[in-house]
């Protein structure tokens, strides 16, 4: 049964003489914040989901405000969620924080569980109640709006055909002894020739002898032809599995498995038989299939593996909203969607608009004007060209990359560990929240 929080403090917490001087000021002010009623009851409503019966039946659950603030705080100290039940057990001023106090701490599996629950629209929510507070206190106004993009990589190794071909064989191995069918043990063999892949394909770039590279890439070829037919064994075997599968639960995913796993078939068949290394849709994952290919022309890392993430700030470094864009979205096609989001927060539209180069085109410039901002800075002009209010409107431009580099270090953006796009919208979501608390704790009341 769902609730909102214990019934009663702990005694130890309230009697212990010097309680107040083991908080941090920042951690008291977003322990105030989180105080909202409004935060706690959208919470609850979520929790609630889980089964129709929920508010009225079953036993008691782990508390809303218990569940987002334990959530809170795995977020802004970057913690798995195992760190985060043992730094809570082991803190009267955690416990405190969480509102748990002499009560059970929930374990890691079970806020594994309860996080699943809290998706994009409640996430969402959340943060929309989080700038209205914003906007109470007088730490955020709306009358500026920056918008930048950032990659969030999801959890995977680096893709390569081979490495992909050896995730399928031992993926639907493991399954079909899960489901209890005979299956050749063929891991050895794929593990031999994806080594061996490896050590030929140092000899097979440019640098090396037109000679032996020809050779390198002939053995290569040979090598792949053996995974490709080791991987189409295991396939067809597993296809014939899928009907008389006695274990429904683990046969479910064969089918999603075994498609995937033919997409890559094609896509090495392409790419190494054929040469044709422009290959549409490629899959660079069996485990997160909703990874995308994004080069954003870093020197460091030309190429990503991951999803596109929209940041939105205003004042204070106060991110208003955020969005995980959908598959091959350009820059230029999130600057509309944002400033109607700013207008929907704020009530009015900003007096001051400004986004980097990838943003830039006349639409979106006249967008902008049609919706009322006063000062519109998309970077179409040489330097030599600007304004000095478009150089003062970049020169603060810039403060978003800041933001980002914080939300990577001190928040865990630089790479997603929840499962799925689902996983991906909830890692986002609490890494934005988690930054807003700690921008409104520091500005105090």
């Amino acid at each position: 049964m769902v609730r909102r929080a214990y019934r009663q403090r702990s005694l130890v917490e309230v009697l212990l003489p010097d309680a107040d001087k083991l908080w941090d000021s920042t951690l008291r002010q977003i322990d105030a914040l989180l105080d909202d009623e409004v935060l706690v009851d959208r919470v609850a409503e979520a929790l609630a989901q889980r089964h129709p019966q929920s508010r009225r039946r079953g036993r008691l659950g782990t508390p809303a405000a218990v569940v987002l603030r334990m959530l809170v705080l795995k977020h802004l100290h970057d913690w798995s969620f195992d760190e985060c039940e043992r730094e809570v057990r082991g803190s009267l001023v955690y416990r405190a924080f969480c509102r748990i106090d002499g009560e059970r701490v929930p374990d890691a599996k079970t806020l594994i569980r309860l996080g699943r629950l809290l998706d994009e629209p409640v996430l969402k929510d959340v943060l929309a109640r989080l700038v209205a507070l914003g906007r109470e206190r007088r730490v955020v106004r709306g009358r500026r709006l920056r918008v930048d993009t950032t990659v969030v990589e999801t959890n995977i190794h680096y893709p390569t055909d081979a490495t992909l071909l050896a995730d399928g064989v031992r993926v639907l191995t493991r399954t079909l002894r899960r489901i209890g069918g005979r299956v050749r043990e063929r891991t050895r063999s794929v593990a031999r020739r994806v080594f061996e892949i490896a050590q030929r394909s140092r000899t097979a770039g440019r640098r090396t002898r037109p000679r032996v590279r020809a050779q390198s890439k002939a053995k290569m070829k040979v090598l792949y032809q053996g995974l490709m037919r080791i991987t189409r064994a295991v396939m067809r075997q597993a296809e014939a599995a899928v009907t008389s599968a006695r274990n429904r639960h683990h046969a479910a995913q064969l089918p999603t498995t075994i498609e995937l796993i033919r997409q890559v078939l094609a896509q090495t068949r392409a790419r190494v038989l054929r040469g044709d290394t422009h290959y549409p849709g490629k899959v660079v994952s069996l485990f997160e299939p909703h990874t995308e290919i994004i080069r954003k022309g870093k020197l460091a890392k030309p190429t990503e593996f991951g999803r596109l993430v929209k940041i939105q700030e205003a004042e204070a470094q106060f991110i208003t909203d955020y969005a995980v864009c959908e598959r091959r979205q350009s820059e230029r096609a999130l600057w509309a969607p944002a400033l109607d989001r700013h207008m929907a927060l704020f009530d009015r539209a900003p007096q001051l608009a400004v986004a980097d180069g990838g943003f830039a085109s006349r639409t979106n410039e006249r967008a902008a004007q049609d919706r009322g901002v006063r000062h519109v800075v998309l970077p179409r002009q040489s330097r030599e060209k600007r304004s000095r209010i478009a150089r003062a409107a970049l020169r603060w431009r810039t403060g978003s990359e800041g933001r980002i580099s914080a939300l990577k270090r001190r928040h865990g953006l630089r790479r997603c560990r929840y499962h799925g796009e689902s996983g991906m919208q909830r890692w986002v979501g609490l890494g934005v929240i988690a930054n807003n608390l700690l921008v409104l704790g520091r500005a105090g009341p």
